[in-house]
C-alpha cells in the first residue's frame, strides 16, 4: 500500500523501479525549494542508477512510496544531476543543521523530516525530527527528541558550528565504503571534510582509500598529524604511500614519527619507488607462510576478517623470516588448490612455481600484459635477493587501468 508520509532518512538506499517492477536505482537524497510562506516543497529525488550515476527524477514522475521502494512511471533523464540554486539536499543538507524553536524554548537539530502528498499530489515537508542538546556529561547521554512543523522552527545558518554531520553520518551508515566515497564527493568542499572528519578512524581509513587524490588531500589537511597518523595506519600500506607521496615532505615526515616503526618503514620503503611500477603499486601485508605450514594452518589465516579477499585469494610461501622482506621466495599457493586438499597437507607440496616474481621496478605495462596473460589475481614482487618484498594484487592493477576521473566520467554529457 502506499503511503502518503514517509520520513526523508528512510528513502535511502531503498530501490527505485518502472511500472514494470524492473529496478533502475536507488535513492541517494530528496531535493526540496523553499517557498516564501510555508513549509518547503518536494522536487524531486536524487537517484543512483547503473555506473553509479547520479540522475535527477522529479517528484511528479513518482507514482508511488512503498516500504523500501519508490515506484516511478519509467520515465528517466539520464543526464547528469546538476543541483539548482533553489533547491536544498535533505540528507546532504538540511539533516544535522541546527535550529531554533519560535516559542524560544530551546535550540535543536534535525535528524530526520517527514515529506507528505496532498490531494494535488504536491509533496511538502509536514513534520520534523528534533533532538536538543544533551544535559547530562555522560558519553552515553543523548539529548530529549521531539517532532515540530516547519512553522514552529528558525533555521540557523547552514555554515555555523550547529550544522553538525552526525545526522548525515548516520544516513550513510550502511553504505560500502566505495559507495559512501561517492555520497562525499556529491556533497559541497566544505560539507565533505566536515562530514568526513566526523567519521571513526577506520571508516574514514577504508574511505579515504577509494577517493580520488584531491579529496583525500583536501580531508587529510584538515586533520592534525596525529589523528592522521592513526587514520593512515589504518589504510592499505600502498594507498598510505601513494596518498603520503602527495603531502609536503615535513608533513609526511612529522605523520610517519608518530605511526607506528614497523608500518612507517613499509611505508617509507613503498615511497622511494615509483608510483607506475611494481614497488609502487605494491602492498606490504600478504599472506605469508613457511614450507611446513599446513592447509589448515594457512586456511585459518585467509580466514581473518582484517584480510580483504584479493589478498586472502594466495598464500605465499617463503623460507624464513616471514615478514617482509622474507626470506627466499619459494612460490604461492592459492585458496582454490588449498580446498582439494585435506588440512594436514603441507604448502611445500602444493607450490605454483610457474608464476616468475617480479622486481620492485617493472613498469606497469609488463604488471598489466602479465594478469591478462596468465588470469592473475596476484603477482609476487621480489628484490635483487629473491626475497618477497610484497605483492601486486588486481585492484591495484585496475585502479591504474582507470582515468583518473573513472567515477564520474560518463557523466560528463549534460546537466538535469
Amino acid at each position: 500500500m502506499s503511503v502518503t508520509r514517509v520520513y526523508v532518512a528512510r528513502l535511502v538506499g531503498c530501490g527505485v523501479f518502472d511500472p514494470a517492477g524492473d529496478r533502475v536505482g536507488k535513492v541517494i537524497d530528496v531535493l526540496v525549494a523553499y517557498r516564501k510562506a510555508g513549509s518547503p516543497k518536494a522536487t524531486g529525488l536524487l537517484i543512483e542508477i547503473s555506473g553509479r550515476r547520479r540522475v535527477f527524477v522529479p517528484i511528479t514522475r513518482v507514482t508511488s512510496i512503498v516500504p523500501g521502494q519508490v515506484i516511478t512511471t519509467g520515465l528517466i533523464d539520464l543526464r547528469r544531476f546538476t543541483q539548482r540554486g533553489r533547491e536544498v539536499r535533505v540528507i546532504a543538507e538540511i539533516l544535522g543543521r541546527r535550529v531554533t524553536l519560535t516559542d524560544g524554548s530551546s535550540i535543536a537539530n534535525i535528524e530526520d523530516l517527514a515529506i507528505e502528498v496532498t490531494k494535488s499530489k504536491d509533496w511538502f515537508v509536514s513534520e520534523l525530527f528534533l533532538r536538543k542538546p544533551k544535559t547530562s556529561a555522560s558519553p552515553f547521554a543523548r539529548g530529549e527528541t521531539m517532532f515540530a512543523t516547519w512553522d514552529q522552527i528558525i533555521e540557523s545558518d547552514p555554515n555555523d558550528d550547529g550544522h553538525n554531520a552526525s545526522a548525515l553520518i548516520a544516513s550513510y551508515s550502511d553504505l560500502r565504503p566505495a559507495d559512501l566515497a561517492s555520497a562525499l564527493m556529491d556533497l559541497p568542499d566544505d560539507r565533505m571534510v566536515e562530514v568526513a572528519e566526523e567519521l571513526d578512524d577506520e571508516r574514514l581509513a577504508d574511505v579515504l582509500e577509494e577517493l580520488p587524490e584531491e579529496e583525500q588531500i583536501d580531508i587529510l589537511e584538515e586533520l592534525d598529524d596525529e589523528r592522521a597518523a592513526e587514520v593512515l595506519d589504518l589504510m592499505e600500506p600502498d594507498d598510505a604511500a601513494d596518498l603520503m607521496a602527495n603531502l609536503p615532505k615535513e608533513r609526511s615526515e612529522a605523520i610517519l614519527e608518530l605511526m607506528d616503526e614497523e608500518e612507517a618503514d613499509d611505508l617509507r620503503m613503498l615511497m622511494q619507488y615509483d608510483e607506475y611500477t611494481a614497488g609502487g603499486l605494491m602492498t606490504t601485508e600478504p599472506i605469508i607462510c613457511a614450507a611446513d605450514a599446513t592447509v589448515a594452518e594457512a586456511m585459518a589465516l585467509i580466514r581473518r576478517k582484517e584480510i580483504s579477499p584479493v589478498l586472502a585469494a594466495s598464500v605465499f610461501v617463503t623460507l624464513p623470516p616471514y615478514e617482509v622482506a622474507t626470506g627466499r621466495y619459494l612460490g604461492v599457493v592459492h585458496f582454490q588448490k588449498m580446498l582439494r586438499y585435506p588440512p594436514h597437507e603441507r604448502l611445500g607440496s602444493l607450490l605454483d612455481t610457474d608464476i616468475e616474481p617480479i622486481k620492485p621496478d617493472t613498469h606497469i605495462s609488463v604488471i598489466h600484459r602479465t594478469f591478462a596473460n596468465y588470469n592473475l589475481v596476484a603477482l609476487p614482487v621480489v628484490d635483487d635477493e629473491q626475497q618477497l618484498i610484497g605483492v601486486v594484487t588486481v585492484d591495484d592493477v585496475l585502479d591504474h587501468l582507470l582515468p583518473e576521473d573513472w567515477r564520474t566520467e560518463d557523466d560528463k554529457e549534460g546537466t538535469k
